[in-house]
């Protein structure tokens, strides 16, 4: 229990290797370059879009929450503006609602809202100013104006403190909001607990809490307990001085639970001295990659990006090893439970970086999902795609190897042969590809099977298992599965030369428009131009499907010049740079294509135009998309350094100029890999490896286990 308890409270201590000064505090201030507004404000530019906003519609850029959290905790503790948002927090709001303690980055949880009244009206919130709120990693303050209340939050990680320095001395409140959270409320529950304390509960997520106050609870008034208009507001003395602290914990088993968490998290100790262990933690993470030159604005975007990439997965279990499996069941393991990376998404790279800078929460990570698929029979997939099996194989390629890799092979098999996990596997196993019909004048929510993006998708899964089965020596999978990954090949259509959608005969969709976005119908979130370069696995064989590399290179060109035609209008398709879509991740690999055929300029080119352009716009704190749990966060701090994982898979980075003269990163095995870049040109001319010229374009993972230099040459 001992050793349990020190891991949670611990978890991230023993992923770096970091310079510490002699009072033990690390001697870098890099939280100071964080700014966790980013993503919270909305894009409206239709130069950069790609159309006009019509009426009544916010684009999905950022979607990110500006509140306190530790790395991949249970609680994020963050302002609500608006419930049902996607974000919940929207910088151009000026009502604040409350305070909820869980959230993502781009569909925020919003769980237990709490917010402080003093007379209150008929409606609940109040106003407030940017100028009256700050925040930084681990906090957030605000001032409320229509209840003169300053709020500062902090956190653990399965606790939230709030300090609340009211202007009024009487008839101050706590407002608990509980029929209220993004997921829907049908029931929840409050009680008075002595006269200090509450326990409750919040259905949706399933969500218990106790909240410890410092000051006397006069009366706890509960209007329409369980009920979607009900609330919960608690009475306070008013001879309490000194702000009103309210300590509440949470877990997703019990309320006995979310005490003992409170207790061992928080217990007797200061919101000051909470907030310098938030702040002490994310420094430690940050720490582990610095770097030198570079803009003000670049080090400041990079810092953020890093700091928005460890936001999610979620911790689920509670101090006590105890977690609600898949089956809703209280049990105990020796592991951290998470929550479900966002795959679609986050297979791509921020799971990545997040073994190579956390790799005890990736272990537990794929322990998690391993502990899913014993208890439903798969590995749980999110949203599209079975991307579960590239980032095991990538953890597991990479190093992270303590867990039961053969169990969890065993059921990434299932995933991919039995209907259950992957829709229409069974055509996709039979055809080699997945049909859809021929819509006429689909409209871009039209629900079909997206299957060309299905089929891609598989193959590159296909592909990711076969790379576990060749490390285990079943020698029989792996040529299936091998010969299976190369099923993108019957979606591309060499008469028009992209990926085109078939029906169930084989034939090609008649109804084929390569421009416009569909949401599902042929393509997820998408258009035939996305998702016609996506074959990470096999980029060869793609480039021979166009003809060769002039070919490839051609159509290449085509996917960044041909201009977007405003009138296609999608959610989660913007931000062009001609067809190219950076606000979604379709086609985040496309700009690294170049490479393959020997033009890394124009890699460079795409690269260093998206970097400056499309991340901290007009205000400095707008993305160009949904950071999606992450993974546009991640995508920018890999091409910032230089290093990207083109096929998330494989053990190995493409190598790009990094935007920043030196870069030092202090890996999990203790090493230092540095990369330098001498000059300020942006075009690679070579790469040299530990005093060695290296061959290609790719350097191995080994440089992350035995330490290293990479020397960038441009021009």
């Amino acid at each position: 229990m001992e050793n349990l308890i020190k891991k949670g409270l611990l978890m991230l201590t023993a992923c770096f290797v970091i310079p510490w000064s002699s009072k033990g505090q690390p001697k870098t201030n890099l939280t100071k370059y964080v700014n966790t507004f980013v993503g919270t404000a909305p894009l409206s530019d239709p130069k950069i879009l790609g159309y006009e906003l019509p009426d009544g519609w916010r684009s999905w850029a950022g979607l990110t929450f500006p509140g306190s959290s530790l790395p991949n905790a249970m609680v994020q503790l963050s302002p609500i503006t608006e419930y049902g948002s996607g974000a919940g927090y929207e910088y151009e709001d000026s009502v604040i609602l409350g305070f909820a303690h869980t959230n993502k980055g781009h569909w925020n949880l919003c769980n237990i809202p709490i917010l402080p009244l003093s007379n209150p009206g008929s409606k609940f919130g109040s106003r407030f100013s940017h100028k009256k709120e700050n925040a930084s990693p681990g906090f957030y303050q605000v001032y409320l104006d229509d209840y003169n209340v300053n709020v500062s939050l902090t956190s653990t990680l399965r606790c939230g403190y709030h300090k609340y320095e009211f202007k009024n001395k009487r008839n101050k409140q706590v407002l608990f909001d509980l029929a209220k959270a993004n997921s829907r409320v049908s029931s929840w529950n409050i009680k008075k607990i002595g006269d200090y304390a509450v326990q409750g509960f919040q259905n949706g997520e399933n969500v218990y809490f106790y909240a410890v106050l410092n000051t006397k609870i006069k009366e706890l008034e509960v209007k329409d307990e369980g009920r979607s208009e009900g609330y919960a507001i608690a009475h306070l003395a008013d001879e309490a001085e000194g702000p009103v602290e309210l300590k509440i914990g949470l877990s997703f088993v019990s309320a006995e639970n979310a005490k003992e968490n409170l207790e061992k998290e928080i217990g007797s100790k200061s919101f000051e001295t909470i907030r310098q262990a938030a702040n002490q933690q994310w420094e430690m993470l940050l720490s582990s990659i610095q770097v030198e030159g570079g803009s003000d604005k670049q080090k400041r975007m990079f810092y953020s990006c890093l700091y928005r990439s460890f936001l999610w997965p979620a911790l689920r279990s509670d101090i006590n090893g105890e977690y609600k499996d898949a089956r809703r069941n209280v049990v105990k393991a020796d592991f951290n439970y998470y929550t479900e990376p966002s795959l679609w998404d986050t297979y791509r790279n921020k799971d990545v970086l997040l073994g190579l800078i956390s790799p005890q929460v990736t272990l537990d990570v794929i322990k998690s999902m391993k502990d899913v698929g014993d208890k439903t029979g798969f590995i749980p997939t999110f949203f599209h795609g079975d991307h579960g099996a590239s980032s095991i194989a990538g953890a597991y390629l990479r190093g992270i190897d303590n867990f039961d890799i053969k169990g969890t092979y065993q059921i990434l098999l299932k995933n991919a042969n039995i209907p259950g996990a992957r829709p229409y596997v069974k055509e996709y196993i039979e055809k080699g590809y997945i049909s859809d019909p021929d819509v006429v004048n689909p409209h871009v929510e039209t629900k079909a099977k997206a299957g060309v993006s299905k089929t891609l998708e598989y193959s590159y899964d296909d592909y990711s298992v076969a790379q576990i089965a060749k490390a285990l020596g079943d020698t029989a999978n792996y040529r299936i599965l091998m010969a299976r990954s190369k099923n993108y090949k019957n979606m591309f259509d060499p008469s028009t030369r992209f990926m085109r959608g078939r029906l169930e005969n084989g034939e090609w969709i008649k109804n084929f428009d390569p421009q416009y976005p569909y949401y599902e119908y042929m393509y997820r979130e998408a258009n035939a131009w996305q998702v016609s370069f996506f074959a990470p696995h096999d980029m060869d064989g793609l480039i021979a499907l166009y003809g060769g590399p002039k070919g490839f290179e051609s159509k290449l060109d085509s996917l960044f010049t041909l201009p977007w035609n405003p009138n296609h209008i999608a959610r989660n398709v913007e931000t062009m740079i001609g067809q190219y879509c950076h606000g979604n991740q379709p086609d985040h690999e496309a700009p690294f294509a170049y490479t393959f055929i020997g033009k890394p300029e124009k890699t460079q080119q795409r690269l260093d135009y998206i970097l400056n352009n499309l991340y901290g716009i007009k205000d400095g704190i707008t993305l160009s998309g949904m950071d999606d749990a992450g993974e546009m966060s991640a995508w920018y701090v890999f091409s910032a350094l230089g290093l990207y994982p083109f096929s998330a898979t494989d053990p190995k980075y493409i190598v790009t100029a990094p935007l920043f003269d030196k870069v030092t990163w202090r890996t999990n095995s203790g090493k230092t890999l540095m990369i330098s870049k001498p000059g300020k040109g942006r075009a690679l001319t070579s790469i040299v490896v530990n005093g060695k010229k290296n061959e290609g374009y790719f350097v191995s993972h080994d440089l992350f286990k035995k330490g290293g230099i990479i020397k960038i040459t441009t021009k």
